[in-house]
């Protein structure tokens, strides 16, 4: 069943360099009804997964972690890039088209045995994901799914997240 929202989705060519499209999500978050949509839809999924801790990948992955982590009555972890997080953090590199790139959480945000929940608006090559999954792993953490508003199936993400349940609202 397609989502209303979908229809929100727009296009931007060349962003954020020349021969992406890029995939604004923005005049979603600007609708009310199609927000609130996206968020019940996401919570269909997460509530099936019965998670202690919501992880949300940054930054959009924060939009729509935190109102599904208040809902589920469960604590909320962002997953920063490196030098973003106060406190003693683990990290994890991974890569990129060009490059690789650190994330970070801080070392006390998942207790060992915790059931997480993984957020994020995109899954594209599931690079990101799968650092934050290694992230949650490494703290002792158990990652029970993975949420996305968006999918981008011809990057193959899932491959990166192999053994994962995932969800994803809107394939392109």
């Amino acid at each position: 069943m397609e989502l209303q929202a979908q229809r929100l989705i727009r296009d931007i060519k060349d962003f954020p360099k020349e021969g992406i499209v890029f995939k604004d999500i923005n005049p979603i978050l600007h609708d009310a009804a199609a927000f609130r949509e996206v968020i019940d839809r996401m919570l269909d999924y997460a509530r099936s997964r019965d998670a202690d801790v919501v992880v949300g990948i940054e930054s959009r992955g924060f939009i729509f972690g935190t109102p599904i982590a208040l809902a589920l009555d469960a604590g909320f972890v962002p997953v920063r890039k490196l030098g973003k997080l106060p406190g003693e953090t683990v990290q994890t590199e991974y890569a990129l088209e060009y490059g690789t790139n650190t994330v970070e959480m801080q070392k006390d945000a998942i207790r060992p045995g915790q059931r997480v929940l993984i957020v994020d608006d995109l899954l594209a090559t599931g690079g990101t994901a799968a650092a934050a999954a290694r992230l949650t792993e490494a703290l002792g953490g158990e990652v029970v799914g993975f949420a996305f508003v968006i999918e981008l199936g011809f990057l193959n993400g899932r491959a990166q997240l192999a053994g994962y349940d995932i969800s994803s609202l809107i394939e392109f």
